[in-house]
């Protein structure tokens, strides 16, 4: 006998598979329409930050108010004896899921502003008792085992991590484009799989063993990545404590590899025993030995890294041990290793720079952060986003009325399809110097611009049909004139009068040509 009428199981099924999904990916809307069906409010695909963010979502309302009374109805069915068959008991748990999340989301998400504020290791969770208490009350069913506080335990825990890693990649990758939502989804797999099923039953306490892999141009935020995957791994919930076993203060450890000395950098790893090399007065602990086992340790720029300290890093990947510097005691790393690079590692492993070995160590999760112009090309109201975004952080009370005329000085000078070479990074220095001088002279007009080949620009513009018949001749002029330092013979060439030809040369032109 079935527990579930078809539309009760259409509605059931589609929030299962909604508790389960990746958030920034567009099945999650997929997946409500499919709940709702002509109840659903079309609304964005993307699910970005935007000024109004905050705002409650009218599906979500919808979803939770149904999802209650669905369980609540389920419930009295089977307190009442009507049988149930395992894949619908299994869909029962499922929606319990699903709504204690939806009903704890407050307490979750001031409990993950208060850890990132005023971390404190000591303080127990207020709603504990609350959290055990409905849990166990929608999951003791007529015929079926009790649940156990451990359940529970853990079920919170999921929870907590789930609240902090949708915050901190929510407000870290900013930008309504279909690049950023891609990448705000390949950062939620990073932590959670593509299956978040296999994470909760027990990935959960293994996903630390996978090195992440962050590439992309500089200026993207790769640190930004690094640190919401380094923030948002799974915490223990104890039980007996009524807290969570370890804290966020001191989890995440940046090191950018091409700001130091090869020996500085294996000290700062490692660490070194007194005596080790000049200077070393004492023993000191390096980041993998600080790191604690929930913890991450972040190397930027690890296509700067030497040969030799590859090798070292190598064994650490395999075998999860080091040594100090000087020193012939193994120690244990048990935290998360993530890697940046802005540099092509295939081709560094081609020239034998970057070893083979050590970049497929590397590699078992790959992350890719798309440039400032991929995003605009998508979604070029982004830019309004993120100058608003960024003047708030740079700014604070007084950004909506500074980000507008930043925005219009950006279009009216730069213009819409300005490539931003520097990415978000020189977005940011750009709205800096906007705000402090009411002008940006970008590095790619002023020097970039020097740098060029005028020879390679004329057959550029020559090749792409771009130059009008006057401006081509005079560029041609001016290159025949730069090759033969006389009018003369540069008319006899060109088959021109001399006359013709001194008018046509381009004086800022040849001094560029003179000058490569």
């Amino acid at each position: 006998m079935s527990i579930l009428g078809p539309t009760e199981r259409h509605f059931a099924k589609a929030v299962a598979d909604l508790s389960y999904c990746n958030p920034f990916l567009p099945e999650r809307m997929e997946l409500e329409r499919v709940a709702l069906g002509e109840t659903f409010e079309e609304t964005s695909a993307v699910w970005s930050r935007q000024a109004d963010w905050q705002q409650e979502r009218s599906n979500l309302t919808r979803l939770n108010e149904r999802t209650e009374q669905l369980v609540a109805q389920l419930r009295d069915r089977l307190t009442h004896g009507e049988r149930a068959s395992p894949a619908e008991l299994d869909l029962y748990e499922d929606l319990v899921n699903y709504l204690l999340y939806q009903r704890f989301r407050k307490p979750l998400a001031e409990l993950t502003s208060e850890s990132s504020k005023t971390p404190n290791k000591s303080s127990p969770v207020r709603f504990w008792k609350h959290f055990l208490n409905d849990h166990q009350q929608l999951l003791t069913i007529h015929g079926q085992p009790a649940p156990s506080i451990g359940d529970a335990a853990h079920l919170l825990a999921c929870f907590f991590q789930i609240r902090r890693a949708f915050t901190q990649i929510f407000d870290s990758i900013v930008g309504g484009s279909l690049p950023a939502a891609r990448l705000r989804a390949a950062v939620w797999q990073s932590l959670f799989t593509h299956d978040m099923r296999y994470c909760r039953r027990s990935l959960y306490s293994r996903m630390g063993d996978f090195t992440t892999l962050i590439s992309g141009p500089s200026g993207t935020g790769k640190e930004l990545v690094a640190r919401a995957i380094g923030l948002s791994r799974f915490i223990p919930f104890d039980q007996a404590k009524q807290r969570f076993a370890d804290e966020l203060a001191g989890s995440f450890h940046a090191l950018n590899l091409s700001a130091l000395s090869s020996t500085l950098i294996e000290s700062e790893l490692f660490g070194h025993r007194r005596g080790a090399f000049t200077g070393a007065v004492s023993d000191r602990a390096g980041w993998l030995e600080v790191c604690r086992p929930l913890g991450a340790v972040f190397l930027d720029e690890i296509g700067e890294l030497d040969p030799g300290i590859q090798v070292k890093l190598l064994r650490v990947l395999q075998s999860r041990t080091f040594q100090r510097l000087g020193d012939t005691a193994d120690r244990a790393f048990h935290g998360k290793l993530i890697a940046a690079t802005n540099q092509d590692l295939a081709a560094k492993i081609e020239n034998g720079s970057f070893r083979e070995d050590f970049y497929y160590r590397l590699c078992s999760d790959m992350v890719t952060t798309p440039s400032l112009r991929e995003q605009l090309d998508d979604c070029p109201q982004d830019l309004g986003n993120l100058v608003l975004f960024l003047t708030k952080r740079i700014a604070g009370d007084d950004a909506e009325e500074l980000a507008g005329e930043i925005e219009r000085w950006i279009l009216k000078h730069l213009g819409p399809d300005y490539a931003w070479p520097g990415n978000v990074r020189e977005l940011e220095q750009c709205i800096r110097n906007i705000m402090v001088r009411q002008q940006y002279r970008p590095r790619s007009s002023a020097k970039a611009a020097e740098e060029r080949d005028p020879r390679q620009e004329l057959a550029a513009a020559f090749l792409a049909g771009t130059l009008t018949a006057d401006e081509l001749l005079s560029r041609y002029c001016t290159l025949v004139y730069s090759q033969t330092h006389s009018y003369e013979r540069a008319a006899k060439h060109l088959k021109l009068d001399r006359r013709t030809v001194k008018s046509k040369v381009n004086s800022e032109l040849l001094a560029r040509l003179f000058s490569t």
